[in-house]
């Protein structure tokens, strides 16, 4: 069945005849089309979004939902490769999560999945019930209610409403990092109560002995207490997470939480955990013979930049920070780019080369809070291309980093090719 969507930049209704002759036995578009078997509805988006709904109701895997400003992707990762050592378990692939990736997900559920690991992501109001409508997880998780889409959402308090219309269909439980400050005031909902991941005072899956082994990874002593603990009690056991981070800690104790919920025990989430691969684009290690290059390009808001930033002043080597623009940030984008400048400025690193209008102001910023950092601020990622061979050293260790509609991906391709 060929869907005819209609984007910014496209129209599918051309392509109907040619999706037919390709093999399609019919499609659903907004308009009938000549010689073609259609469905005609009045929005092809929404109509994609009831068939997944349909689909959905046809398989009954436990389902968890993930949801959060930052750390959805590597999180779903996570989760999804302590889950396997139990159950047959389907999940999101790349970051598939909105209203076209979330349905296209879901058309893979087959009759053998025991669990499904479905990434949700947003960035207006009403979209997560949409979302969560077609799912309709038995467990939802929010990693963080941080400061993006902030150009529909408001602010923070307008990301918590947004991201927290999940509730509305979760059917057993709740897991929330319980170190968010707005994450921490929910008390409970339709009589589920909270597990929260974290170093809070409510946290049942917590951590300590954390330790960073530079861009190889994180380690940690996670702990689960009370109904957590496969005792009743208390319990500790230890993990190497392979990615670096102190984020990357939290990630692994939502993992521990939906594990425990599902009754695995410590050595299957520490198995999990230590086998997680990164995905293209976020925190993927590239070492060529010339650079370490951190590719963590696929999107980026202030928390993230600020968190990237962090792993990169532990890297061995001269710390080179290559930033791009960030998007929907809203009217505070002039200062939210001013913030993560200050902290550039301010973390440790040796260089730092950015490239978009907004990133003049993180630039200045960065100036302001370091005269001595080397800085170079360019008009377009085309013009920090054609300089940033000439600027970087043999063995320097590369941060690249910007919102999708960058293309800093082009840098990426373009620094692993560097002989």
């Amino acid at each position: 069945l060929f869907v005819a969507l209609r984007g910014e930049k496209f129209d599918a209704h051309d392509f109907v005849k040619q999706a037919i002759e390709a093999g399609a036995v019919a499609a659903v578009t907004e308009k009938p089309i000549e010689g073609c078997p259609c469905l005609v509805v009045k929005h092809t988006g929404r109509a994609l979004l009831q068939i997944a709904r349909f689909y959905r109701e046809k398989f009954h895997p436990t389902l968890v939902g993930i949801t959060g400003s930052v750390g959805k992707t590597t999180t779903k990762e996570m989760i999804a490769c302590v889950l396997e050592s139990q159950y047959a378990t389907l999940k999101t692939q790349g970051n598939f999560n909105n209203e076209l990736g979330l349905p296209l997900t879901v058309f893979r559920l087959r009759d053998e999945d025991e669990i499904a690991v479905l990434e949700m992501g947003i960035s207006d109001f009403g979209e997560m019930t949409r979302l969560a409508k077609i799912a309709k997880p038995d467990t939802c998780v929010i990693t963080n209610i941080g400061t993006c889409h902030l150009e529909n959402l408001g602010d923070r308090d307008g990301v918590l409403k947004a991201k927290t219309e999940i509730f509305q269909y979760v059917k057993r439980n709740i897991v929330l990092n319980g170190d968010d400050d707005k994450l921490s005031t929910v008390k409970e909902y339709n009589g589920m109560q909270p597990v929260f991941f974290g170093n809070g005072e409510n946290a049942s899956v917590t951590c300590e002995n954390v330790e960073s082994r530079g861009l190889k990874g994180m380690s940690c002593d996670i702990c689960l207490k009370g109904k957590m603990a496969e005792n009743g009690e208390f319990q500790t056991f230890h993990v190497d997470i392979p990615m670096p981070g102190r984020h990357m800690v939290s990630n692994a104790l939502a993992a521990a939480a939906v594990g425990r919920l599902y009754g695995l025990n410590a050595e299957q989430i520490k198995n999990g955990i230590e086998s997680l691969e990164p995905v293209s684009g976020r925190f993927n290690m590239i070492e060529t013979d010339k650079f370490m290059i951190v590719d963590d390009c696929y999107n980026a808001n202030p928390v993230s930049m600020k968190a990237s930033l962090d792993v990169l002043k532990e890297a061995k080597g001269r710390k080179v920070a290559v930033l791009g623009d960030m998007g929907e940030l809203g009217t505070d984008e002039a200062a939210l780019h001013a913030e993560v400048g200050t902290h550039a400025g301010t973390c440790g690193i040796d260089a730092l080369y950015c490239a978009g209008p907004l990133c003049e102001h993180l630039a200045k910023a960065a100036k302001e809070a370091d005269p001595k950092l080397e800085i170079r601020h360019f008009a377009d990622r085309e013009s920090l291309m054609a300089e940033l061979p000439k600027l970087l050293q043999d063995g320097d260790q590369i941060l690249v980093k910007a919102s999708h509609f960058m293309e800093y991906g082009k840098i990426v391709e373009m620094l692993s090719a560097e002989k």
